[in-house]
C-alpha cells in the first residue's frame, strides 16, 4: 500500500501511472467525491501490493532497508541490484509487503437523541469487518445502581455477521458529563456495587456482550483505591460468567500525575486486574483549548511508554481519534469552541477554501489555515494516512494488543484501507 502526497499538477491519472495502479482504485480507496479537484498536500492511499520508495540524497541501500525492516541483501535482490550499487537520486525501489500483524481492534459508536442515525448504522455495517469489538456508548450508571441503556438498533446482528462481538461500555455519565459525585456514590456503597454488577450480568446475557468495559472518568482523587477494589470485585464476578473486563484510562505519563482526569486511574492496578485497557491517547488538541494536533505522536508515545512500565504490552489498546477540529482564530480561553470534523470534511474544507494542506513533522499531523466568507481566520488539525501510519508503526514497534477508535460515524477511509493492509484483526475473543 502506497501513501502519496498530492503535489502541484498531480491528478488521479498521473498518480495511478506513477505507482502502476488505476484511477478507479485510487478513487474508491479514498472515497474521492471530486477526483478532478485534488488538494495540494492531501494524503492519498494507492492500493497496490507493496509500495515504492524514491531514493533521496544521502540514501544508501542499508539505510533504506532499515526503514522498512528489511536486509540490504533482500532489498537489493527484489530490485535487481548489487548490494554495493550506487543509488541515483529519484530511483524507484520496490518494497514488498510485510506479513500482516495480528491485532485486536475496537470502535466505540455513540448514538444521539435516543436513536441510531442512518450514518451510524451504515458506518457500523461497513467497518465491523475490521473490528474485534463494537462498543455502543454507553450504559449510564444511575443513582440507584441501575443502568440507562443506549439504543442498540441492529448492532448485535451487524457484529454477528462480521464475526465481531459487542462490548458493554459502562460509564458514570450524567446530564452534565462525567460525574465525580456519582462515581463517589457508587464506589462508596457495596450494596449499590452489587446491584450494578447484578444488572450488568443480566444485560450481558440478554444482549450477548462478551466484554464489560468500565469508562469511569473524572473520579475524585481519593477514590483511586476504591475504584481498584471495585474492579477487583467486578473481575471476580464477571470472570465466573465467562466475561472479559476492560477499562478506559486517561493518558498519563507518571503514576502521580495531577489533574481531575488522571489521579483516580491507577495504571499498575488496572494492568494487574483487568484483561485489557484502552489508553485515551487523544485530546491534546481539544475543542475548548488552543489549536493543536489531537493526538501528536510525541505525547502519545510518552503515554505508551509509561503504560508499558506498569503493564504488559498485550493488555494495551492504543486509543485513536477519527476526527479533527476547526478552530476560529484568534483562540481565546473560554471563547468559541472548535468545531469537530472528520478527516474527509477537513479535506473538503481545504478544497472549498482553495488552500494547501501542510504537515507538522514533530506532531506528525496535517493542518491548514483559511479565511472564511466573513473574514474570520481558522486553523484546522486532523488525521490523514501519514499520521495514522505513525500510530500503526507504534503499535507494531511496541507489540501492543491493538487499537481502539473514538468513534464511528466520521469518514476516514484511508485509515481502514491501511488497517486492512497491515493487520489481521482477531475475531471472537
Amino acid at each position: 500500500m502506497q501513501i502519496h502526497i498530492v503535489q502541484e499538477g498531480d491528478s488521479v491519472y498521473s498518480i495511478a501511472r506513477l505507482y502502476d495502479s488505476t484511477p478507479n482504485d485510487i478513487i474508491e480507496a479514498n472515497e474521492l467525491e471530486t477526483p478532478g479537484k485534488l488538494v495540494i498536500g492531501q494524503a492519498l492511499v494507492v492500493p497496490i501490493v507493496g509500495q515504492y520508495y524514491f531514493v533521496q540524497p544521502g540514501d544508501r541501500l542499508n539505510t533504506i532497508a532499515e526503514q522498512f525492516n528489511m536486509t540490504a541483501d533482500r532489498l537489493a535482490a527484489v530490485n535487481g541490484l548489487n548490494t554495493d550499487s550506487t543509488l541515483a537520486v529519484g530511483l524507484r525501489l520496490y518494497i514488498p509487503d510485510q506479513p500482516p500483524t495480528p491485532i485486536t481492534s475496537n470502535a466505540y459508536i455513540e448514538p444521539y437523541g435516543g436513536t441510531v442515525s442512518d450514518t451510524l448504522r451504515q458506518s457500523a455495517e461497513s467497518r465491523a469487518v475490521n473490528l474485534t469489538y463494537l462498543a455502543p456508548f454507553s450504559y449510564e450508571i444511575q443513582e440507584d445502581g441501575t443502568l440507562k441503556a443506549p439504543p442498540l438498533d441492529n448492532f448485535k446482528e451487524i457484529a454477528r455477521k462480521n464475526d465481531a462481538v459487542l462490548m458493554m461500555v459502562v460509564t458514570n455519565l450524567a446530564d452534565d458529563g462525567f460525574s465525580a459525585e456519582l462515581g463517589r456514590k457508587i464506589l462508596s456503597d457495596e450494596a449499590l456495587q452489587d446491584k450494578l454488577l447484578d444488572e450488568i450480568i443480566q444485560i450481558t446475557k440478554q444482549v450477548g456482550f462478551k466484554d464489560v468495559h468500565f469508562d469511569m472518568e473524572f473520579l475524585p482523587p481519593d477514590m483511586k483505591e476504591s475504584y481498584n477494589q471495585f474492579l477487583r470485585k467486578a473481575k471476580q464476578r464477571l470472570s465466573k460468567e465467562g466475561l472479559l473486563i476492560s477499562t478506559a484510562l486517561a493518558p498519563k505519563t507518571s503514576a502521580d500525575q495531577k489533574g481531575a482526569w488522571y489521579e483516580a486511574h491507577d495504571y499498575q492496578a488496572h494492568g494487574e486486574i483487568v484483561d485489557f485497557v484502552v489508553l485515551m491517547t487523544y485530546e491534546w488538541g481539544y475543542s475548548g483549548g488552543p489549536p493543536r494536533a489531537v493526538s501528536p505522536i510525541g505525547p502519545v508515545t510518552d503515554v505508551v511508554n509509561y503504560a508499558l512500565s506498569e503493564m504488559p504490552a498485550q493488555k494495551i489498546l492504543l486509543g485513536q481519534n477519527l476526527y479533527g477540529y476547526d478552530w476560529t482564530l484568534p483562540y481565546e480561553p473560554g471563547g468559541e469552541f472548535a468545531k469537530a470534523l472528520s478527516p474527509q470534511q477537513a479535506i473538503q474544507t481545504a478544497r472549498k477554501n482553495n488552500v494547501a494542506i501542510s504537515y507538522d513533522q514533530k506532531e506528525q499531523a496535517p493542518y491548514f489555515t483559511y479565511t472564511d466568507g466573513e473574514g474570520k481566520k481558522h486553523e484546522v488539525w486532523f488525521e490523514d494516512a501519514r499520521s495514522i501510519q505513525k500510530k500503526f508503526d507504534l503499535i507494531k514497534e511496541k507489540n501492543l494488543l491493538g487499537i481502539s477508535y473514538w468513534k464511528l460515524g466520521l469518514s476516514f477511509p484511508q485509515n481502514w484501507v491501511l488497517l486492512s493492509n497491515q493487520f489481521s484483526v482477531k475475531k471472537n475473543p
